[in-house]
Formats: structure tokens, sequence, C-alpha cells
């Protein structure tokens, strides 16, 4: 009994079936003429222009990179040098603050403290010294206004202006005039 028609095949003798699949004749398969031969032009220029736009476009994903590569580079040396000018600016604000303290010292030792101050004093300039502060004491030495701070104008020869006497020492911090000194030229 059949429950209804069967189906028909419709290959013709000339159609061919490789592993199950139907084969038709009139579809060339890639890269072949009408006649069988092998097209090698067609897909030799189509793999030279292949070639050619990938190596377009390796090129700038290279250029593109090395640039992203260099960029990253100088992002990171920009950033270590704010990095580095910040704690150097947080260090010399700290000197900053430790500039009265040596004042205090100084005025101490001024005042016949000598001997129970000056061993701090000395320890506390000393450790700075070694981190970049420089005391600045132009006694003897012409008057320069980017070091030094006029507070007292004597008469003298009438030469150039010398700094006479220091009434408060001025620091520099690694080449920076942290505070100048105040002093009391002679001209």
């Amino acid at each position: 009994m059949s429950t209804g028609p069967e189906p028909v095949d419709e290959r013709t003798p000339d159609d061919e079936v490789v592993e199950g699949e139907l084969l038709d004749p009139a579809v060339e398969a890639p890269g072949e003429v009408d006649d069988g031969e092998v097209n090698e032009e067609i897909s030799v220029e189509t793999l030279v222009t292949d070639l050619e736009r990938l190596a377009v476009e390796r090129e700038q994903f290279l250029d593109a990179y090395r640039r992203t590569q260099a960029d990253f580079e100088n992002f990171r040396k920009q950033a270590q040098r704010r990095q580095e000018d910040q704690v150097a600016r947080l260090v010399g604000g700290l000197v900053e603050r430790l500039l009265p303290v040596l004042d205090a010292c100084d005025a101490a030792m001024a005042h016949g403290a000598t001997a129970e101050v000056e061993p701090i004093a000395s320890a506390l300039l000393g450790a700075l010294e070694k981190e970049g502060l420089v005391r600045i004491d132009p006694i003897g030495e012409p008057f320069d206004p980017t070091v030094a701070e006029a507070v007292v104008h004597e008469p003298g020869d009438g030469g150039e202006h010398v700094v006479s006497e220091v009434m408060r020492a001025g620091y520099s911090w690694h080449g920076r005039v942290l505070r100048p000194a105040m002093v009391k030229v002679t001209d």
C-alpha cells in the first residue's frame, strides 16, 4: 500500500553523483573555463591584487601601531616628568617650611647660645644640603637682585653695589631660589 506518490528522480544519465551530492555539469568549477582548462591568469591577477591590498593594509596597521607606541612612550615620559616635578615641589615646600627653624637657630646663635644650638643647626642644614639646599650668604659679593633683597642702603665709595651685611640668609633648592637673602648694600 502506498500512502502517496513516490518521489521522482529528476537526474539524467549524464549527471554524476559523488558521495551523495549531485554535480551539475552545467555549473563550472571555480577557475575553469568552458573547455576544462584552469584559468591561471585570472586567479594570479586576483592573488596579486589581494596581496598588494594586504601589504598596503599591513603597512597602515604597522604605521598606526608605531605611532601608538611612540605616543605611549611620550605619555609615559611626560607623566614621569610631571611626577618628578610634583615631588620636587612638595619637597621644596617642606624645605620652605623648615627655613624658619634654621632662622631661629641662626638667631639663637647670634644671641650667644652657640654651644647649645650649633650642633642641631649644623645637623639640620647638613641633611638638607645633601638633598640640594644651598645657603645664599653673599657677604662681600656684588649685589645680585635675583638672589638677594636689599633692605638697607649705605653710601660708600661710589662704586658698584656690594653686599656689606646679611641680615637673613637666603636659600635655593636645586637651583631655584626659595627665599632671597635680606642684605645691607654699600655703594
